[in-house]
């Protein structure tokens, strides 16, 4: 069926100007354009500054770290690091770097530039909201803190150009899956520098004409809310894999227009799938639909510094008032499951043993011995969210069951995302929907972010045990130990309730047949450089 033209925002005029007969995915097949939905304008690309989806996406593209994603799922396959040597305790790695490892800008890439871009995620006024994820180095914690000064004592070292030492302060088994995160990938160093301070943010730097990195594409150009463009990286090390010449980026909020987009032929991926349509679409077999397992859970972060806020039974209330089960089956429908833990089932082999029931009678009663009887007295609840629909629905069905459940007030705060990740950043806010994507396979990734001052804990939720059991699970190789240890801090965590979890996700989107080499992974991490067109 010959595909329909739909109207479209003003950014994407441009498009159906260029010919009558002929659309982005068709003449992306020609020349091996690929374009993305990107669902939010991102807030940066400073791999050690950013948080989002939005930005991994586009990062992905442009820088790389030691280690990459597997596509098809399993270990880590070699990305800066051509190959690494471990050390019988697990303490010591030797990371050997591709000799033929360029900066964009023909510099030769260095292990003297890990060393510097780790020193620069450790240097405490960056405010990244990352440095934990290089606190697993010796001294990286204690350097970060402003304990010790010279940067020397942390663990990491150029032994030359292309060997690169880093030394542990107890043994991670998960240590070469999280080097594929953004945040421990290089920045380059001159360039940062010839417009501020190691500790500038997302500045000039990051700006295209600008921007000096390591991966297959790199920054052509960035139109504001409309479009971002990287090329081909001729300087890449594996330059000869990379079949795409250029990726669109998309930053399409409203889900309704980019669903639009791709029935139009504009992309050859969706961010997401409208929530309406997600249904239809499953009974209709679309052939385009694509429901993957996913890393991640979607929850409400609470800010335990609030004082309505500060009482567990207050939180635990909130998190029982909450029907889980109706939310996917009526809400988001798309084969989400109900979350009755933070970590998702299953992830690498780890399984929570939590729960979190549907009990509206308990609710009330925890609330009444917080102080709200009936609710009388509690003060207005506000629910932070970022723009797109479907939030905005989970927001209201939440509401909904707070305020039939509970008694309470509440009301609903609609942001952009910069706004929205800013208010989170300072603590403005009181309730906030958050998600959280596994930065690597392992259950780790989800509960050491609500370890005390971690960047991305926000809750100011702190509890003794619970840190002494994360400090112990990451002190040991025996994984049934280590397990048993996070499933200890895990029922802390539950019965603390500083975050609620909603449903576990699933990622659901829309992609084009042209597509190749695009393999469907745990954390739905797709490296530029297996991905081609190709019309079968």
């Amino acid at each position: 069926m010959k595909s329909k033209l739909y109207l479209i925002p003003l950014i994407f005029i441009f498009i159906t100007s260029c010919s009558e007969n002929i659309n982005p995915v068709d003449s992306g097949l020609e020349n091996q354009i690929y374009h993305h939905g990107n669902g939010s304008e991102p807030q940066g690309i400073d791999p050690h500054i950013v948080t989002g989806v939005p930005e991994h996406h586009i990062l992905i593209s442009l820088c790389e770290g030691l280690t990459i994603t597997n596509p098809k799922g399993g270990e880590n396959l070699p990305g800066v690091a051509q190959a690494w040597d471990i050390s019988e305790d697990g303490l010591e790695y030797i990371f050997f770097l591709q000799p033929d490892a360029k900066w964009s800008n023909g510099d030769d890439l260095v292990a003297e530039d890990f060393v510097w871009s780790w020193k620069r995620i450790l240097t405490a006024s960056l405010g990244s909201q990352y440095p934990d994820m290089l606190y697993y180095l010796k001294n990286a914690e204690e350097y970060h803190a402003g304990k010790i000064q010279d940067f020397s004592e942390v663990g990491v070292e150029a032994i030359d150009d292309k060997t690169l030492k880093v030394t542990l302060r107890a043994p991670t088994p998960f240590f070469t899956k999280l080097l594929s995160h953004y945040s421990t990938w290089p920045v380059h160093k001159k360039t940062v520098l010839n417009f501020g301070e190691i500790d500038n943010r997302n500045g000039e730097w990051t700006r295209p004409g600008n921007f000096v990195c390591n991966g297959p594409m790199k920054l052509k150009s960035w139109e504001l809310n409309k479009k971002i463009i990287v090329d081909k990286n001729p300087m890449y090390w594996d330059y000869k894999q990379v079949q795409l010449n250029e990726i669109h980026y998309y930053p399409v909020v409203n889900e309704s227009t980019e669903d639009r987009m791709f029935r139009a032929g504009q992309l050859h991926v969706t961010n997401v799938v409208p929530l309406e349509k997600c249904p239809v679409y499953l009974e209709q077999n679309n052939p385009n639909l694509r429901v993957d397992p996913y890393m991640g859970t979607y929850f409400y972060r609470t800010n335990t510094t609030i004082d309505s806020l500060n009482n567990k039974k207050v939180r635990k209330a909130l998190a029982y008032a909450i029907d889980r089960k109706m939310i996917v089956d009526n809400v988001s429908k798309c084969g989400q499951q109900p979350a009755y833990s933070f970590t998702p089932p299953g992830s690498a082999g780890y399984e929570p043993n939590t729960e979190i029931p549907y009990d509206p009678e308990l609710a009330k009663q925890l609330l009444a011995e917080a102080g709200y009887e009936n609710g009388e007295n509690f003060p207005v609840l506000e629910i932070l969210f970022n723009t797109q629909e479907g939030h905005r629905k989970i927001a209201l069905a939440i509401q909904q069951m707070w305020q039939e459940n509970l008694n309470i007030n509440v009301e609903l705060v609609n942001q952009d995302w910069k706004v929205y990740l800013s208010r989170e950043r300072i603590g403005d806010f009181q309730i906030s929907r958050a998600g959280w994507i596994g930065d690597y396979v392992d259950p780790n990734t989800f509960l050491d972010t609500l370890r005390a001052n971690r960047g991305n804990n926000k809750t100011g939720w702190t509890n003794k045990t619970y840190e002494t059991l994360m400090q112990k699970a990451n002190s040991t190789n025996d994984n049934a130990l280590r397990y048993d240890l996070l499933g200890q801090a895990e029922k802390i965590l539950i019965d603390e309730m500083p975050i609620i979890p909603i449903y576990t996700y699933v990622r659901q989107y829309q992609i084009s047949s042209d597509v190749k080499g695009w393999h469907p992974n745990f954390l739905d991490h797709h490296h530029p450089k297996f991905v081609y067109l190709e019309r079968d």
